[in-house]
């Protein structure tokens, strides 16, 4: 009974498929290694011609300026295409010089104070968006982003009328308000009054960008943790120390580092109000690089300037990224 269903059950012997030859099988698993290989290697070879572009167009100019700042390389050798290697004779004329470590200073206190003023001032506005009506928020954005559309020099030429001597509108409001001391005031007459001027207005243009990207990660906070802390009878102060800060730390950090290595390059606001003066008390190292590169045609001095620079903002993003790994998955 058993050898009987053991010969039914058995397969017939000519429904076995034959064995594939040695050769095939092989063929097959090279076509799988080539395919697995390609498949890898394509998110490199899509993404090559972006990462080729950007090394032509930033890793170039950098490379250039570095190499430059080892060159003496005035209006005479760059008219006669001359190559005059100095070393390091560039770095020590801009290391020696008095002016550049007053200007690096001067730069330095002038970034962090807008930084300072302009972040914590879009912090202001996002906190203050976050419980306003949705009309009066509305209008307020409206009012920003026509704020921020505006071009650098249209702005700053608007801000030179407002603080003009004899005609500004604010000499003439303070005079009404009975300041008679402000009649012609000069806010220009100092280095100090025209940093605070043009810092006014980094602040007066900052302000959106910081305040749309802080509001943007307050409207991400869950309203339970705002309703289980009044529950617990938090103060306001202390709601913001526990709920909100927490949450939008690591953005206010992120926000902090790009003003500050937009601000420590600002150009075009300090030159266009009176080109880093008066007698130079304005002067910002972004300008003294000008100076010595276009005005002086010293251009090798300015490619040292330019990598003196470079190595302060690496610093700074140094410092950053490093506060940015010490905590799980970025959050500080």
């Amino acid at each position: 009974m058993t050898a009987v269903k053991t010969t039914e059950t058995a397969a017939p012997a000519g429904d076995i498929p034959p064995a594939l030859p040695p050769a095939v099988t092989g063929g097959a698993r090279k076509r799988r290694r080539r395919g697995g290989a390609f498949d890898r290697a394509l998110p490199y070879l899509l993404l090559a011609p972006a990462l080729i572009a950007i090394l032509w167009l930033i890793g170039w100019p950098v490379v250039s300026v570095f190499v430059t700042s080892f060159r003496q390389l005035n209006l005479g050798e760059l008219v006669r295409g001359e190559i005059v290697w100095t070393g390091f004779d560039n770095y020590v004329t801009v290391l020696q010089d008095e002016r550049f470590w007053d200007v690096s200073v001067r730069t330095l206190v002038f970034t962090v104070s807008v930084v300072v003023a302009s972040v914590g001032m879009g912090l202001g506005i996002a906190l203050l968006m976050r419980v306003l009506t949705p009309w009066v928020r509305v209008a307020l954005q409206i009012a920003m982003l026509c704020a921020w559309a505006m071009p650098i020099l249209a702005s700053t030429t608007v801000y030179q009328w407002m603080f003009d001597q004899n005609y500004g509108i604010l000499n003439k409001t303070l005079v009404q308000l009975g300041f008679d001391s402000f009649a012609g005031y000069s806010w220009f007459s100092s280095g100090t009054s025209t940093l605070s001027v043009v810092g006014l207005l980094i602040v007066w243009q900052a302000i959106p960008f910081l305040a749309f990207s802080l509001y943007a990660g307050l409207v991400g906070i869950p309203r339970d943790l705002y309703e289980a802390a009044g529950i617990d009878g938090a103060t306001g102060w202390q709601t913001f120390r526990a709920v909100t800060w927490p949450e939008i730390r690591s953005l206010l950090m992120m926000v902090t580092f790009l003003s500050t290595l937009w601000d420590f390059k600002v150009f075009a606001q300090i030159w266009v109000f009176r080109e880093g003066g008066p007698s130079g008390e304005s002067t910002t190292l972004p300008v003294l690089q000008y100076l010595e590169g276009i005005a002086k045609s010293h251009f090798g001095v300015a490619a040292a300037i330019s990598v003196l620079m470079m190595v302060i903002l690496g610093l700074i993003t140094f410092q950053y990224l490093r506060k940015l790994l010490q905590t799980e998955e970025g959050k500080i």
